[in-house]
């Protein structure tokens, strides 16, 4: 089963590299798509400088769109088995990808949520009303959807190609989460989670979300119910 690993990037200079090491270095056949979103830090530099590689696909946008938007570019480059995204920032360990294969590879599942507040995983500890606004968002996103997700706004989210190639995508920033969500629960897609580790960073370590995609992601969640 081949696994396309597809990163949205703005301005990681700092992590690109070691994370596009570290994926490299799960043990599952697997191709990874880089897409670039007009980056102001030098980070496409960054990426132009890398050895040419079959496993490497780089795409750049001209102008900055969203993590949606570059989800968007990147799932339509995608050629394997199964989708998943990985955020280039470090906080999630891609060798947790076995985790979240299993569920879908053992025919279970279409799509899994890699959860960081069920299981007993590892956690950086950091901001009590960050991890009070996830939780509402997920309650509040179960509430339309009618699913008992744990963790709408995670990263880790894993489809099997047909499905996430299959659904029409508008949300350009982190509306992504609530829209793919309500949309594969339109769908009545067989939907599991794992526990997972996490190290989140801080805003002065490069954070990037905050309280604006919040509100955003309450109307994303009435938009798409």
């Amino acid at each position: 089963m081949k696994l396309s690993v597809v990163i949205p990037v703005y301005n990681e200079a700092a992590t690109i590299t070691s994370l596009i090491e570290r994926v490299r270095a799960v043990d599952i056949p697997k191709e990874i798509i880089v897409v670039d979103d007009c980056s102001t830090d030098g980070t496409a530099n960054v990426l132009r400088s890398l050895p040419p590689s079959s496993d490497l696909t780089l795409r750049f946008h001209s102008v900055n769109r969203g993590k949606g938007a570059a989800l968007r570019t990147g799932f339509q480059a995608a050629t394997g088995d199964v989708v998943v995204v990985q955020d280039a920032d470090l906080e999630y360990d891609p060798q947790e990808y076995h985790k979240l294969l299993a569920p879908i590879a053992d025919g279970r599942a279409d799509v899994v949520y890699g959860s960081r507040f069920a299981g007993g995983e590892c956690h950086r500890v950091l901001y009590f009303w960050h991890s009070i606004g996830n939780r509402v968002l997920t309650l509040l996103s179960n509430a339309f959807t009618n699913l008992n997700l744990t963790d709408m706004e995670t990263c880790y989210k894993m489809f099997r190609r047909e499905i996430i190639q299959s659904i029409s995508l508008e949300e350009d920033r982190f509306g992504f989460e609530p829209e793919v969500t309500a949309k594969l629960a339109n769908m009545r897609c067989r939907i599991y989670e794992v526990g997972i580790s996490y190290s989140g960073r801080t805003y002065e370590e490069g954070k990037k979300i905050g309280w604006k995609d919040g509100v955003r992601a309450v109307w994303c969640i009435l938009k798409y119910r």
